[in-house]
């Protein structure tokens, strides 16, 4: 019992090590994925994500039937992924061909080889956040995740939670950067050509920006491409 004890502590150090040195989004989500085949007994992992009013992105995934099992549920709007999302909610499904809460999506499930779920919210801010992705676990045996994998599944999640928010936030921030950057090159060129101002210049790249229904870091890249504004 101590061995496994201290063999999971070391994944998770390692997990936590390596999850906030990931880099960008794609590559945090990728860690943790991986390390849940590492940390739990499942044979799949994957994560889909929430896009609110959009469908669902699934970045990240071990096998292509979790994108499949994933889909499945985004298409009919009914799952254990989708209870999930919508109730911030760990769901477990402990085997599919018995599973009478989403038929059709289970018998599916089944014919793919997967006979027990566990689908974990992953959230930012307790109780109260809402759920901005769902850490999928998949395994081909019936009651395949007891007590304890349940327990590992939540550390993994809380950890995962704060390394894609973290990562996300870095992410946009960077792009903030970069449009005002490029806001700021293409205002330079208005200022040079035509002897404006810095708030006339701005005002310009803003009115073409909503003439066109473009965003203001596009007309800038569009104006610094090809010395030219978009038509309106």
């Amino acid at each position: 019992m101590v061995d496994t004890v201290d063999e999971t502590a070391a994944v998770f150090a390692r997990l936590a090590v390596e999850l906030h040195s990931a880099g960008g989004v794609e590559e945090t989500i990728d860690a943790v994925v991986q390390f849940a085949l590492q940390a739990l007994g499942c044979s799949y992992s994957g994560v889909a994500l929430y896009n609110r009013g959009r469908r669902p992105e699934i970045p990240a995934v071990t096998d292509p039937v979790v994108a499949e099992i994933y889909n499945l549920q985004i298409d009919e709007g009914a799952g254990p992924l989708i209870e999930s999302m919508n109730r911030q909610a760990v769901v477990l499904v402990r085997d599919t061909a018995t599973d009478a809460r989403w038929p059709t999506w289970a018998a599916e499930v089944t014919r793919l080889g997967v006979r027990s779920v566990l689908d974990v919210p992953l959230a930012v801010g307790g109780a109260s956040a809402r759920s901005f992705g769902v850490l999928g676990l998949y395994s081909p045996e019936p009651d395949g995740f007891g007590p304890d994998d349940e327990a590992i599944a939540h550390i993994l999640a809380r950890h995962a939670s704060v390394a894609v928010a973290t990562a996300r936030h870095e992410q946009t921030m960077a792009q903030a950067v970069d449009a005002r950057k490029l806001v700021g090159q293409a205002m330079g060129i208005l200022m040079e050509r035509y002897g404006l101002d810095g708030d006339r210049a701005f005002a310009i790249l803003k009115r073409y920006s909503q003439d066109t229904n473009t965003k203001l870091r596009d007309v800038a890249q569009q104006l610094i491409d090809t010395r030219k504004l978009p038509r309106t």
